[in-house]
């Protein structure tokens, strides 16, 4: 299902459809520079997580709780040394 085939009925109550048709609109009415510049503006100027910032969400974000009732198959004393 295309997005300009979702109808009203099939979006939450708080979604302000009127206002999202309202601005596909607008977007519509915009040169082919003006499109470009807002898609920069939403999309190209999010930064990508850092390493910190992953590793937290992967320690807090609980996907791998399950890795606790697991049994410890490796030791620190399995396998070699790397150099």
């Amino acid at each position: 299902m295309s997005n300009t085939q979702i109808s009203s009925t099939h979006v939450s109550s708080t979604v302000n459809v009127k206002l999202v048709d309202s601005l596909v609109q607008i977007i519509h009415t915009l040169s082919a520079d003006e499109q470009t510049l807002l898609y920069a503006k939403l999309y190209d100027e999010i930064s990508e997580p850092s390493d910190l910032e992953l590793m937290h969400l992967a320690e807090q974000g609980g996907a791998f709780d399950f890795l606790h009732d697991e049994p410890d198959l490796y030791s620190l004393t399995d396998g070699e040394a790397i150099r």
